[in-house]
Formats: structure tokens, sequence, C-alpha cells
């Protein structure tokens, strides 16, 4: 057999298990955009496809963009932040996220990777608002 075609990682994962892993490592991201977050390396590789597509609906703006992210992240605290905090400071066009080597996990030796934003996200002009 042949995977032509098949897009995206499994992770030994059912498909809702699979998508709330996903939806959870993009909140904690989003949470975190001022440091960052470390996770295996075919995570980080996985959640950066879909997040840097949801920082280009955000930076577009308007409501359905709005009610866009809030599906796909089920969280409308986490959409809120996105769309009013992090993307208007982001500066590129594309290439949002970088994805930096962090070492051996001790128990299974699995590659971990911190992914970040590329630009300074600074997370503190949510509270004037």
């Amino acid at each position: 057999m042949h995977r032509h075609g098949y897009k995206g990682r499994k992770f030994g994962r059912e498909t809702d298990q699979r998508r709330a892993l996903m939806r959870g490592l993009m909140k904690a991201l989003i949470e975190h955009a001022d440091t960052g977050i470390t996770t295996t390396l075919a995570r980080a590789k996985e959640i950066r496809r879909e997040i840097e597509k949801l920082i280009t609906i955000a930076k577009k703006g308007g409501l359905a963009n709005r009610r866009l992210l809030i599906s796909r992240l089920d969280d409308i605290k986490a959409a809120d932040l996105l769309m009013d905090v992090i993307a208007p400071q982001i500066q590129r066009d594309s290439g949002y996220l970088r994805i930096e080597r962090a070492g051996f996990r001790k128990g299974d030796n699995t590659e971990m990777g911190t992914i970040s934003f590329v630009d300074n996200i600074d997370l503190s002009k949510k509270e004037g608002k």
C-alpha cells in the first residue's frame, strides 16, 4: 500500500482525540504567544500547518472570520485573543511561526521542539481592552 494523498499525522489516535489534541495545543500556543510552547517535534510541525491558517484568517478580520476562529478553536477567549491582540502585531504575510529543536525527552527519547511566533508578541496589550 502507498500513502499517496493522505494528509497529516495520526499520532496513534482516533479522529476526535486527534482533533482535541490539536485544539488544545493551538489554544496553549495562543495563550503563551509571548514565550511559545514545547511539545514533540511531530506535534509542533502538525499544529504549525493549522495555526498559520488561523492567523491568516484572524488578520483579515470581520465577524464571519471571528466565528470561523471560534468554531475551529472551540474557545471564544482564545479566538478573541488571536484576532484582537496577536494578529494586529504580526507584520508579515506568511511564516508566522518558528520551530526550534529542543533536545530529546527523557522517558522515551522522543525529539522535542519549541514552537513560537517569529514576531515579538506582547500579550500585555490585552489588559487595556
